[in-house]
């Protein structure tokens, strides 16, 4: 099935049209200038619309009138939109709904957007138009463009090649985009159909062929295996209305992550990696690791909970209140089971319905913010989850926060901390092996005046990249950390070590080895002449 906007003929004029303009990433800030480009990230539009005025500017170029219609959101001269948009008939543009009427002019009715990948090439995406650029409520199958989730998925994807990829709920596209620079062979899925014409679309315009199908999470690819699959799901937690397309599952709470990780022995193939976004819930009386750790019982899989966030649930609702252009107080409020009807105002969703009679004083905040009252959710979780299928009779499965900054890409980290994994995994006897110190490791020493001299109290190492990880630790700990530089094993360095500080081999054993494995896995220690793990 087809579901490209434009048939081969047309993504072919578009193209040739967007190239023609310059409409890249270069040739974008070359137009607008250094200062303009850094204040359209911070949302400021100021020195992009006088650099592309044709009073002011440089004049109503080709390149101009694309900026300011699909990154500015402003309404252009008929003729104007015309002349960027050749060879593509406007007529046909009109059709594919890539621009509409508005007034005496058009505007943009998508996001027509460049995005760098890690490669650093240009991409074409094209997604819906965002409640920043079009005020109101967003419509219940919007179709998310270029976010910061999007981002730090594509930054924590693990980018070794493969030959088999997908895509859960691919939206744009642009997860697969990325998939396509590593991957023969990629799959992508959407359970909307309006997604999914974007994709198609994406797809279309920067050369690629993707197959596209269409259906709820696994559903569509149930039976099938594959080397990497990575989503970034609906993954919003609340009473399980769904609402939005691009933020609701219509699971309750955190229960599409949870079907997410269980999915994973059955679409992977042998060594095969999933990656996904989730948000968890924070339940009172519960160790939210504990929580998580359960999703992947019993399937078989490592597993790698990184926590990068944490929400109260008051800014969390507001966050996604404010993200679709919903009423966020009692005072505006919204019936959330009024179907969208023809009379309603363009643009508008299912949120969107005038107050009933009653004035339905209790809002879409009040309620969910009631629901997670009624489940003892004290705050919400966000971060990356990573699940191999690796064979192990007993697999690894950590949780851990992770909330400081790391040294990017992420996906290479986690890449590296999997090695890291399988090296301790195929190591018979740790204490046979000789250790390292990982490059650039830091030791900070927190100390007291006691009238006489400096009491050191608080020992830290730290990593100075990689993962950045910080952890104290104790003088046996630090001197066995001195200690490794390669030349001894451990089993060598702990006999030091227990003569040193008076103790039994066998008893500074049994503590310093799963101390020393820690170490390994957390990078601060590495196996000898096995850097960068």
């Amino acid at each position: 099935m087809s579901y490209a906007l434009l048939d081969p003929d047309g993504v072919a004029r578009l193209r040739e049209a967007l190239t023609t303009a310059g409409y890249t990433s270069i040739g974008i800030a070359e137009r607008i200038g250094p200062a303009a480009v850094a204040a359209v990230r911070r949302n400021d539009l100021r020195a992009l619309l006088r650099a592309t005025d044709p009073a002011t500017g440089d004049g109503a170029d080709r390149l101009a009138t694309l900026i300011r219609l699909f990154i500015a959101g402003r309404t252009e001269p008929v003729a104007a939109v015309a002349a960027a948009l050749e060879p593509l008939p406007l007529s046909d543009a009109v059709q594919a709904n890539l621009v509409e009427p508005d007034g005496d002019g058009l505007r943009a009715a998508v996001d027509l957007d460049v995005y760098t990948g890690h490669t650093g090439t240009d991409w074409w995406v094209l997604s819906d138009v965002d409640a920043n650029t079009r005020p109101g409520r967003l419509r219940p199958d919007h179709v998310l463009g270029i976010g910061n989730a999007a981002i730090t998925l594509a930054d924590a994807t693990i980018r070794d090649p493969v030959a088999t990829a997908l895509d859960l709920g691919t939206g744009c596209g642009v997860q697969a985009l990325q998939l396509s620079t590593h991957a023969a062979a990629v799959t992508a899925t959407d359970v909307s159909t309006r997604a999914l014409r974007f994709a198609a679309t994406t797809a279309a315009l920067n050369g690629m062929s993707w197959e596209l199908l269409a259906g709820d999470l696994v559903a569509p690819v149930r039976g099938r295996r594959f080397d990497l699959v990575v989503s970034n799901p609906p993954f919003v937690v609340g009473p399980g209305r769904a609402r939005y397309t691009y933020r609701d599952s219509g699971r309750a709470g955190d229960g599409v992550c949870a079907e997410l990780a269980a999915a994973a022995p059955d679409l992977l193939a042998e060594g095969g990696t999933m990656q996904f976004l989730a948000n968890w819930l924070h339940v009172a009386g519960m160790d939210w690791r504990e929580r998580v750790a359960g999703w992947v019982e019993g399937t078989g899989c490592d597993a790698w909970f990184v926590q990068r966030e944490v929400s109260d649930p008051v800014e969390y609702v507001d966050l996604w209140l404010r993200d679709a252009g919903e009423p966020a107080t009692a005072h505006e409020p919204a019936n959330l089971d009024q179907p969208a009807g023809a009379d309603e105002p363009a643009g508008a969703s299912v949120l969107s319905a005038p107050r009933s009679p009653a004035g339905d004083p209790r809002g879409a905040r009040l309620e969910w913010l009631e629901w997670f009252d009624q489940n003892k959710v004290e705050a919400v979780g966000f971060g990356v989850v990573t699940i191999r299928r690796s064979g192990r009779d007993q697999p690894v499965v950590r949780a851990e926060e992770l909330r400081h900054s790391v040294e990017a890409p992420m996906g290479q980290r986690i890449a590296e901390w999997l090695a890291r994994q399988d090296w301790l995994a195929g190591t018979q006897s740790l204490t046979d092996a000789r250790l390292v110190r990982a490059p650039g490791l830091q030791l900070t020493q927190e100390a007291e005046h006691d009238g006489e001299d400096w009491a050191v109290q608080r020992q830290v190492l730290r990593l100075a990249d990689g993962l950045r990880w910080a952890e104290e630790v104790d003088p046996v700990t630090l001197a066995l950390v001195t200690g490794a530089d390669g030349s001894a094993t451990l089993r060598d360095q702990i006999e030091v070590l227990a003569a040193a500080f008076d103790t039994p081999v066998a008893t500074l054993a049994a503590m310093l080895t799963p101390v020393a494995a820690h170490l390994v896995e957390r990078g601060f220690l590495l196996p000898h002449a096995r850097a960068p793990y």
